[in-house]
């Protein structure tokens, strides 16, 4: 099977376990060896559409060993940008038994930016998600300063998508999502929905969520524009 797969036995091993899914191009290869017809590929795309538990511990896993992430965010601050306030905040306004375990979680994911060397990150973010108010004026100005010290380190980008007529309808009104790229994993993206996310990784796919970035991206301020917006809606908060 290592040899149908191209891939290495720990790898197989991995697949085996269940601690690594297999990818869409890998079960049309054993469809074709096996002549299974499309069996092993519709499985695989059954079980993309649906949520599974596991993803967002194999999203995190993925986002700590990622070189480069590109996120956007379509209602919020994106977790690895939120303020320790800001993320009690919200977490203290949801349905969680274990409140302060998640913040802590939250919090730590956050020391990927401390890494040598750090991963690349662009984030765009629309207007609305960082105008939605959250917590206290005080919580919201100590985020969007956050937002603005963070844009500046050179290894991170923080562009803010406008909420203006020319940008209009616009393909971030679908939702918000993340990708990530490693060394060892390729590229995946993780995409938000009510109830739990959804791991990515067929490429063809992905390829998708990158060119939807892409598109999102043509319609952000540029970095010096988008500071300029993050400061004058500071100054506007009461």
């Amino acid at each position: 099977m290592t040899d149908i797969l191209k891939i290495s036995q720990s790898t197989l091993s991995r697949i085996e376990s269940g601690r690594r899914r297999l990818q869409g191009d890998e079960a049309r290869k054993l469809d074709k060896v096996w002549n299974t017809g499309r069996m092993f590929e519709l499985l695989v795309w059954y079980a993309s559409m649906g949520h599974d538990p596991q993803w967002f511990a194999q999203y995190i896993e993925k986002e700590c060993r990622a070189g480069i992430i590109r996120i956007f965010e379509s209602q919020l601050a994106h977790g690895l940008l939120q303020t320790e306030d800001y993320a009690r905040a919200l977490i203290m306004a949801g349905s969680s038994t274990e409140p302060e375990k998640i913040l802590r979680e939250r919090v730590m994911r956050q020391q990927m930016f401390e890494r040598l060397p750090p991963p690349q990150v662009t984030c765009l973010i629309s207007q609305n998600a960082i105008e939605w108010p959250v917590g206290s004026p005080e919580i919201m100005r100590g985020q969007l300063q956050h937002l603005l010290d963070l844009s500046e380190l050179p290894h991170v980008i923080v562009r803010v998508v406008p909420r203006t007529y020319e940008v209009g309808a616009y393909p971030g009104l679908n939702g918000s999502f993340q990708l990530m790229a490693g060394e060892d994993f390729g590229e995946v993206c993780y995409t938000e929905s009510s109830g739990g996310g959804r791991l990515v990784s067929t490429p063809s796919e992905v390829l998708g969520f990158a060119a939807r970035f892409d598109q999102i991206s043509a319609k952000a301020l540029m970095e010096g524009p988008s500071r300029d917006l993050i400061r004058s809606l500071m100054e506007a908060v009461q």
